[in-house]
């Protein structure tokens, strides 16, 4: 019998490992590093801090899969206390008056090929649209949210942002999700071979389930043209003080910090709290300077912060936070799961549906099917698909005039 070969032991390995396996196909996976997680994993020590804000949301695939695998991780609700809003250099416990003017978005269309920063001027005027698209830096963690296409920060924004809040914190650090799929991926069998950097392919069917600069660098000849963004993350462990919020998002820049341990104490020792924040940092734009954004932003929200400071990491995250989608493009203009030849693709990169990790989980699900079903299929069968592929390509496959972005819509749209 075939196997199938993974490349990467994130969230997106390991998820392709487990389908996979589950559907009776054997697995051999290579993760470079000594330990699995990829991004997902979360710093040992006293204060357990993932690399940047990680949540996951109870109305998305990643969720709903988990609870299909009974893979669900202890999880706590978000908070519905704690809020702040930085506007205008001042912590306010009420959002702007003026974005009471949102409700005149209700019930309208979001259009995929205008910016989301000219869709809601155009309803709701100027102030609106900068407030919201600096609002949106929390789930793009982008410079300038307001640039992307209307219809993926609109949606996205209606999940992340409206109440009631679908945000769920995993007990521990996502590391204990890893640890749990981990388990489950070792105990269903998948072999899994850490220490292992692959620099040239196994034979496929096989998953490439990397970053995207890995990925590329694993395939020379495909370009994997993807619009990403790059963040400063600032992650503080303060002893703790009553009256700290528990988050603040920033109008006037389009930071965010979030005191973790509000929901999770297990995050930072006793009389201690975790605050990791992010924000997006325009071309040209030094890891430095952002963190000096979201340190104002503490100045005035967590009061005496530096004297409090008992830990303190900075970051860079250089795209590595997922896909973002400009105008007149959408998540089906991103590299294809279904590469060809038996090489699929998986991350929250790669062309499939929802937001951030789901990404990874879907296309992760999407992968191990077709990886399954090659391995499986008669060579009759493959050529009878590669046939099918080779009529559909100029359908499936074409370049937006100037945009630089190669459309791979697979085939299970």
């Amino acid at each position: 019998m075939q196997k199938v070969s993974i490349v990467g032991g994130g969230l997106a390995g390991l998820v392709a490992g487990i389908s996979c396996v589950e559907a009776g196909m054997p697995v051999e996976l290579f993760e470079a590093s000594a330990s699995l997680g990829g991004r997902a994993r979360t710093q040992s020590g006293e204060f357990r801090a993932n690399l940047g804000p990680h949540v996951v949301y109870s109305d998305g695939f990643s969720w709903e899969w988990l609870r299909a695998h009974d893979l669900r991780p202890p999880s706590k609700r978000s908070p519905l206390y704690g809020l702040r809003f930085f506007s205008r250099g001042r912590v306010r416990r009420l959002p702007p008056r003026a974005l009471a003017r949102t409700r005149r978005l209700r019930g309208k269309p979001a259009p995929a090929d205008q910016s989301f920063r000219a869709w809601v001027r155009t309803h709701c005027g100027e102030e609106v649209a900068e407030m919201l698209s600096r609002a949106a830096g929390v789930f793009t963690f982008d410079h300038d949210p307001g640039r992307l296409s209307a219809a993926f920060v609109a949606e996205r924004g209606g999940r992340v942002l409206s109440p009631p809040p679908s945000n769920r914190y995993v007990i521990g650090g996502w590391q204990t999700m890893v640890d749990i799929l981990a388990e489950r991926a070792r105990d269903l069998g998948v072999v899994i071979n850490n220490d292992a950097r692959v620099s040239e392919l196994p034979d496929p069917p096989v998953i490439v389930a990397t970053n995207l600069a890995d990925a590329q660098q694993l395939l020379p000849a495909v370009r994997l043209s993807v619009t990403t963004t790059r963040c400063a993350i600032l992650d503080l462990g303060l002893a703790h003080r009553i009256g700290d919020p528990f988050l603040v998002s920033d109008l006037d820049t389009g930071g965010w910090l979030e005191r973790f341990s509000t929901a999770d104490k297990s995050l930072a020792p006793s009389g201690h709290e975790l605050v990791q924040g992010h924000i997006g940092l325009a071309p040209g734009e030094g890891v430095s300077e952002g963190v000096a954004k979201l340190e104002r932003i503490a100045d005035r929200a967590f009061p005496k912060w530096r004297e409090r400071a008992a830990w303190r990491r900075q970051q860079l995250m250089d795209a590595k936070t997922g896909a973002l989608d400009l105008p007149g493009t959408s998540w089906r203009d991103r590299p294809a799961v279904d590469q060809g030849d038996g090489l699929y693709l998986a991350g929250d990169w790669v062309g499939a549906p929802g937001l951030l990790s789901e990404v990874a989980f879907a296309s992760a699900a999407q992968a191990a099917e077709l990886a399954v079903e090659r391995a499986t299929a008669t060579p009759i069968a493959r050529s009878k698909r590669a046939a099918r592929n080779a009529q559909t390509a100029p359908v499936a496959l074409s370049r937006r005039e100037g945009s630089g972005v190669i459309s791979a819509r697979s085939s299970s749209d």
